[in-house]
């Protein structure tokens, strides 16, 4: 499995809270970062961990997330990585109406092919953050109410 889809298979256990999916993607040591302020900046380390964390994540604000766009490559020491431009789709309250996060994130791969590493940059807010003007749906990206991009149906 090539590393723009170990991250789909990723984000899509991450959407549906599958803890089994998203540990068959993740290094047992892997750690997320996060972007300070936001809530709940602080890294988040191992598969488990990671995993059960998205899980409760989803199940608490309704989230699915989309990979909108991707660069592949390889660092200086020969690992896969990858920089992928996201929107998360989630509910801000109960009951009100869908939000899009857009953020973007990257990632590095274990020898194995597994994510080791991600760093992840976006301003959590209660209203849609994405770029003033931008042309997401003419550039096959997600969009409210179609919750899907070109490259993640």
């Amino acid at each position: 499995m090539g590393a723009l889809e170990t991250i789909i298979r990723y984000y899509d256990g991450c959407s549906t809270g599958d803890v089994d999916a998203m540990l068959g993607t993740l290094d047992p040591d892997v750690v997320h970062w996060f972007l300070a302020p936001n809530t709940g900046s602080a890294p988040v380390r191992g598969g488990e961990h990671l995993a059960r964390y998205w899980r409760k994540v989803a199940g608490m604000i309704g989230a699915r997330w989309v990979v909108d766009h991707a660069l592949l490559g390889s660092t200086p020491d020969g690992r896969d990585e990858a920089v992928i431009e996201w929107t998360m789709f989630w509910h801000p309250t109960p009951g009100a109406d869908r939000v899009a996060t857009r953020g973007a994130e990257w990632f590095v791969f274990a020898a194995g092919g597994r994510i080791a590493e991600i760093r992840s940059y976006y301003q959590q807010r209660l209203e849609t953050t994405e770029l003033d003007g931008f042309p997401y749906a003419g550039r096959g990206y997600s969009t409210a109410g179609a919750e899907r991009s070109r490259l993640h149906p």
